[in-house]
């Protein structure tokens, strides 16, 4: 079996998000798979996904604190800079980041560890609303 949606995230201030029970909640085909995967892909170039901690929002913050760290705004060798000063940036930590995770698919349940959530990671200060593409593959 093969499922795709696009989901609409909301907009969201930058920072690492949350994302997992939202898109848990606009899936509920996940009921019906026992065993499989499920992709998460960001249509955008400027925000990330990322699996990681889920209980302490210290780790999201410490996480945002070191991308502006590891990739700062305003270097003078940017040369993509029309579009303000945090969007350099925010290409180079998608980048970095990635574009999609995969997660394995258990009694119609995302199957990931006690402590690991999905994280929508938005690397621009006005950033509009985002869309991730869900395909659903397994029986």
């Amino acid at each position: 079996m093969w499922f795709q949606k696009e989901i609409r995230l909301p907009a969201v201030k930058r920072g690492f998000h949350l994302i997992t029970d939202l898109l848990v909640a606009q899936l509920p085909e996940l009921e019906g798979i026992s065993v499989g995967l499920a992709h998460v892909f960001i249509k955008h170039t400027s925000a990330s996904l990322a699996i990681n901690e889920d209980a302490d929002p210290t780790v999201r913050q410490d996480f945002e604190s070191h991308f502006n760290h590891m990739v700062p705004e305003n270097q003078p060798y940017y040369r993509h800079t029309l579009e303000g000063s945090d969007d350099m940036p925010a290409h180079l930590k998608a980048a970095l980041l990635g574009a999609s995770v995969t997660i394995p698919i258990k009694n119609g349940e995302l199957n990931m560890g006690t402590w690991q959530g999905i994280y929508l990671c938005e690397h621009r200060d006005h950033a509009s609303k985002r869309t991730v593409v869900v395909t659903l593959q397994g029986q």
